[in-house]
Order: structure tokens, then C-alpha cells, then sequence
């Protein structure tokens, strides 16, 4: 009985040896660690990369140039449907921890020791602070001493910054896909509307792309993208931030995204804005143009533009009528989708005209495929338009059946084919 009492004993003043030498050499670790942080006062005076927005006489946005899509918002302009969504989905206790969510990290542990083995990515525990941190501060090197720091500069940021700041921080900074960083462009990218318009459905998914904006494409990855807009909801309702029926309405919704031109948004106003450009960068250097946020307002009245290029392009279409028939631009195998190919013939769209392809042929009449449009990724929208284009003599018998009803009229001189109807296929 001695020996056992004399054998446990060691083992525990062994145990509690090992517990201190490993506990010292813990501490000693972080110690050194921690003596290498980065400043995390930098935060205070940071000031990203913002676009240059240049408007019309009128207000209307004319162009914006950037490295990164970003419009910085202060905190006190982000509504509350737009916070609610993204602590709903990233951190929800993020009120109440101090910097470290412990009951997510164990939450996570658990989750590793239950599929370790079975291939399953570890569920993450970092919450906005550490991704602050992390963003701002570290690198996206995966290591536990990066781990540790961001932990370290986590509990630092929580003692030196406001819950808000943080959160402003994080919501400006965050890529959101397309070439979105930060709430405000996103939704103007996504949805071609301000944050303050956005509907909770709109919200929740913007909310949802931190995670992975490439795994939840709007067009590629539609599905997986309305299942982790609906989770992200269903989050919401949880934490008491929707109603359940106003959730269960939400999910209902399409994903609807409107894609944004991210060329001169006036029409026809691409050759003055880039004059417009080009004397800013003159005058601010590229930093300024690309970087410095600047709001211009420029001399050009959208009004007299849309009359300008409309008496413009009719001179075109009267001319190019005066020339007649000089052939087809080029020839394509309409064997398969012929829209993927026709897409990748250059056209005048400047012009307002649309590139088409002949499908088939008769004697009145031939059946034409309109060039497709993309998608915001760049691929071929996966509608096809077609229409049917009646001969001259096709239409000169209906000419001359209006004419006899209706008196002599001056007939406008046109193309031998010319489109009459169209549909979507």
C-alpha cells in the first residue's frame, strides 16, 4: 500500500513538474513572440487606397478609377441591418469578448477532434478583432506563431480601440469579390445601390463573401450562394436581429445582382472621361488618381451628350446605308452554341450597333443570333437572342400595302435585311 501511495505521488509531483516546465516554456514562447508584435497605434491614422469619382455637370457619376474598389464609410453611416448581418455571420459574440472568442475556439476544437482524420477543413474561430489584426497587421501565412501573434494583437486592439472603430476597420478593409474591398463599393457593385437600400437578403449575402467571394459567385456558384445567404438569415433571426416571419420572407427572394459598368457611366462619355483622367493624373500624379479619393466635378451635361451621339450615330447608319452590302465582318462554325464564339468577335458597341449571325436562311426571310452579353466574371451570359430579318422584297410588299390604306409616304431607304422581331431563347 506504501509503494502505491509512494508511486503516485511521484507520478503527481512529476506531473505537476512537467505542468510547470511546460507552462514556463509556454509563457517564455509567447514572451518572445509578443516582443515582436507590430504597432498596433498605426490603426489610429490608417487611411486606405480609395477610388476617384468623377461627375457630370448634373451630379451624374461619370467615371471612377481605382486599384482597389473601395469607398470608405464611417461606422456611424453603416445601417444597423448591415452590422447585424455581418456579426450575425462572423462573430456574434463580438459584443461581449474581449478580443477572443474562447467558447468558439473550443467549439472549434471540438469540431477538429471530432473529424480529425476524415479530410474535413477545421472550422475557424477568429473573430473581426483577430481578422483586424490579421488584415492589417500580419501576413496570411499559416503558422502557429502568426496564430499567436494575431491572438496577442487581438486582446491589444480590444484594449486600445472602441467595439466601433474596430468594426469601421474591418468593414472598409474586407475583399468581397469582383474587385470589391469594403461594404460600400460591394453593394454598389453587387446591387448598383447604396448600403442604406440594401433589403435583408442583400445584406446577408454580402455578409456571407468574407469566407470565400470566389465559392460563392453570384453566376458560377449560385446555389452554394443562396444556401450560405439563407444560413447567414437563418443567423440573424437566431440572435433576435430579424423577426422569424421577415427571415423566412428574405430567403424566399432571388439573388438578384445587378452588374455596375466599371467603365464611364454616362453614355457615351468614354472619350471625355478619359481626357478628364488624364488631366488629373497631371495634376495629382497616379497616387492621387488611383489612390486619393477625389471627388471631381466635371463640365460635360449628360443631356447634350445623349442628343450628340444620337445625331452622331444616325449619320453613321445613313451613311453605312449609302454604301450598301460590303460583305460579313467574319465566319463562324454556328455548329454548338454559336453565342460563345460570336461573343468573341469584336464589335462597335460603341456605336449602338449589335453584332449578329445568320442561322439559317430563305427566300423572304433569314434568322439571325445576337451577340451575347457577360456575366461580372467575364463569361458569356448563357441567354441567346435571336430574331428574323425579312428581305427587301418582303418588305416592300407591306410597304405597299400601308402606302395603298394610308396614301403615299416617303419610304425609308434600309439594308437588304433588316431585323423585324426578336426573341429570347
Amino acid at each position: 500500500m506504501r509503494r502505491l501511495l509512494r508511486f503516485c505521488g511521484f507520478l503527481f509531483s512529476f506531473g505537476t513538474i512537467l505542468a510547470v516546465a511546460l507552462g514556463g516554456a509556454a509563457f517564455g514562447y509567447v514572451w518572445l513572440i509578443s516582443r515582436d508584435l507590430p504597432d498596433s497605434s498605426t490603426l489610429q491614422d490608417y487611411q486606405p487606397p480609395v477610388m476617384t469619382r468623377v461627375h457630370a455637370s448634373d451630379g451624374a457619376l461619370l467615371a471612377e478609377y481605382e486599384r482597389e474598389r473601395r469607398l470608405y464609410l464611417p461606422i456611424q453611416a453603416v445601417p444597423k441591418r448591415v452590422i447585424n448581418a455581418f456579426v450575425s455571420a462572423e462573430d456574434k459574440n463580438f459584443w461581449e469578448h474581449g478580443g477572443l472568442d474562447l467558447t468558439g475556439i473550443a467549439r472549434a476544437g471540438w469540431f477538429y477532434v471530432q473529424n480529425y482524420g476524415r479530410g474535413r477543413r477545421p472550422q475557424g474561430a477568429s473573430t473581426i478583432t483577430q481578422q483586424v489584426a490579421k488584415n492589417f497587421l500580419l501576413t496570411n501565412e499559416v503558422s502557429v506563431n502568426r496564430k499567436i501573434k494575431e491572438a496577442l494583437l487581438a486582446l491589444k486592439i480590444e484594449k486600445t480601440y472602441s467595439k466601433d472603430k474596430i468594426l469601421e476597420l474591418y468593414l472598409n478593409e474586407i475583399y468581397l469579390g469582383i474587385g470589391a474591398y469594403g461594404i460600400a463599393a460591394a453593394s454598389l457593385l453587387y446591387f448598383d445601390k447604396s448600403v442604406h437600400e440594401l433589403t435583408i437578403a442583400e445584406a446577408a449575402y454580402l455578409a456571407a463573401l468574407p469566407k470565400g467571394p470566389a465559392l460563392l459567385h453570384p453566376f458560377r456558384q449560385r446555389d452554394r450562394a443562396i444556401e450560405r445567404r439563407n444560413w447567414v438569415i437563418d443567423r440573424m433571426v437566431e440572435n433576435g436581429y430579424v423577426k422569424a416571419e421577415d427571415g423566412e420572407k428574405a430567403k424566399k427572394e432571388p439573388l438578384n445582382v445587378t452588374s455596375r459598368p466599371s467603365g464611364a457611366h454616362v453614355f457615351a462619355a468614354e472619350f471625355f472621361a478619359e481626357d478628364v483622367r488624364r488631366e488629373i493624373f497631371e495634376k495629382y500624379g497616379e497616387k492621387g488618381l488611383y489612390e486619393g479619393g477625389l471627388s471631381v466635378r466635371a463640365t460635360l451635361d449628360p443631356k447634350m451628350q445623349v442628343m450628340a451621339r444620337k445625331a452622331f450615330a444616325a449619320g453613321l447608319v445613313n451613311y453605312d446605308e449609302q454604301q450598301g452590302w460590303r460583305g460579313a465582318v467574319t465566319k463562324i462554325d454556328i455548329s454548338g452554341d454559336w453565342g460563345v464564339k460570336l461573343a468573341e468577335v469584336k464589335s462597335l458597341s460603341d456605336v449602338g450597333w449589335k453584332m449578329a449571325v445568320v442561322l439559317e436562311t430563305g427566300d423572304q426571310a433569314a434568322r439571325v443570333g445576337f451577340q451575347p452579353g457577360r456575366e461580372i466574371g467575364g463569361a458569356v451570359l448563357r441567354e441567346r437572342e435571336v430574331g428574323i430579318a425579312k428581305s427587301a422584297s418582303c418588305r416592300s410588299k407591306a410597304s405597299n400595302g400601308r402606302r395603298r390604306r394610308a396614301g403615299r409616304k416617303r419610304a425609308r431607304r434600309s439594308p437588304r435585311y433588316r431585323r423585324c422581331s426578336s426573341r429570347a431563347t
